[in-house]
């Protein structure tokens, strides 16, 4: 049987899964490695969340199918965060469908709104749903640069100017995974201008929201005058209420995307499990403060990982959102590639750290680091770091 099988064919093998698997059998072999790489959050959710989950899961009525496109009460507690968070008034009933994480949000919506040949305008270096989501739905990615500088609308117009066919879809992720960049409003606005002046439509993912540091919040696309007639917005509970495994988030805004993505979803998914989403509602409902020290937490790890990195020999820029730092490879050792130094670290010093290459042609020469060890951990890795790179 021919197995080359054609979407298959559209996805180059995942780089950082080979970090991944030295991890898991450096760990299974008994070594104590600090793991920076995957953007796991450590803590457990509130206990109020896990409390209704458990109330609501003895109900003999809630195990059956949930509602594809969420719950009315879980709708209704988005909308409420938006409106608390953004000023931003939504529709629970048209501008607003519950995904199954950000991620599979995103990959529904590829494949209702792209036909082979699509152009889809993606930053690198980016999250791999960002791109690959639409390379799986058939269409043809052309990058521009995540940092949102006059070099950033240049391609932006260049594209439009001389791709054929025109560009239907821009993909926007601040705060950026992995680069961890941010924006302000006015971009936004410009943004949403120019996408209403091209006819393109803008998927923002704004998973990171609520990680962000020196007390500058980070915007929404949604605050943008116009941004409904033509963007959606995706959010996930993972990292602002550590309910990465529950696999809960959100689409928002344009009223025909939201639609599209609702109705891709009904043919392939029966919604998450109704407690779960009971659950969820009450995190968004009564969050804020869990929220809040979560952001704490991580300001002080990007603090320590920053400070001692620094004193162990590697100069590692601040973040100013989300739970990454992207970081240049240290300098000798920056012709060796983010790959092979990525597996360095880890064999010598127990550190493991996701090579910048896997998120984009633009990533070479980075490691994007997760601080989702406590700060003792992130200080064990600095002493780790400091001996290699000594040796």
């Amino acid at each position: 049987m021919n197995d080359d099988f054609y979407r298959i064919r559209r996805l180059p093998p995942y780089v950082i899964a080979e970090v991944n698997a030295m991890r898991h059998a450096a760990r299974a072999g008994g070594e104590d490695v600090i793991d920076l790489g995957m953007g796991n959050p450590d803590r457990p959710p509130p206990d109020f969340v896990i409390d209704k989950l458990c109330e609501v899961a003895r109900k003999p009525s809630a195990h059956g199918y949930s509602q594809s496109r969420g719950i009315p009460g879980l709708r209704k507690a988005q909308a409420g965060y938006y409106q608390r968070r953004f000023d931003v008034e939504l529709d629970p009933e048209t501008e607003i469908v519950v995904t199954l994480g950000s991620k599979e949000g995103l990959g529904s919506l590829a494949t209702a709104i792209t036909a082979p040949g699509d152009v889809v305008l993606a930053p690198d270096p980016s999250y791999p749903i960002h791109t690959f989501g639409f390379l799986i739905a058939g269409a043809t990615i052309r990058a521009v640069p995540t940092t949102a500088d006059d070099e950033y609308w240049r391609a932006l117009d260049n594209a439009i100017s001389h791709t054929v066919p025109r560009p239907t879809v821009l993909v926007v992720n601040y705060p950026s995974n992995p680069t961890a960049e941010v924006v302000d409003a006015a971009f936004y606005q410009r943004l949403v201008d120019w996408a209403k002046e091209n006819r393109v439509w803008v998927l923002s993912d704004l998973a990171y929201t609520e990680l962000y540091y020196d007390g500058n919040p980070t915007p929404s696309i949604m605050q943008a005058k116009g941004a409904k007639d033509v963007a959606v917005e995706f959010t996930t509970l993972s990292k602002t209420y550590s309910m990465a495994g529950w696999r809960m988030g959100f689409a928002v805004g344009n009223h025909q995307l939201i639609a599209a993505l609702t109705r891709v979803k009904s043919y392939l998914d029966y919604g998450a499990f109704t407690p779960i989403q009971a659950a969820s509602a009450a995190a968004l409902n009564h969050g804020d403060d869990y929220a809040a020290e979560t952001r704490a937490i991580y300001h002080k790890r990007r603090d320590v990982l920053v400070e001692s990195f620094s004193r162990a020999g590697w100069d590692v820029p601040p973040p100013p959102a989300s739970m990454f730092a992207w970081s240049p490879l240290p300098e000798k050792y920056r012709d060796m590639g983010s790959l092979e130094f990525s597996k360095l670290l880890l064999k010598e010093a127990k550190i493991a750290v996701a090579p910048g290459v896997g998120y984009g042609e633009r990533g070479e020469g980075f490691v994007r680091i997760a601080m989702v060890e406590n700060e003792q951990r992130i200080r064990q890795a600095a002493r780790n770091l400091k001996a290699f790179l000594a040796s």
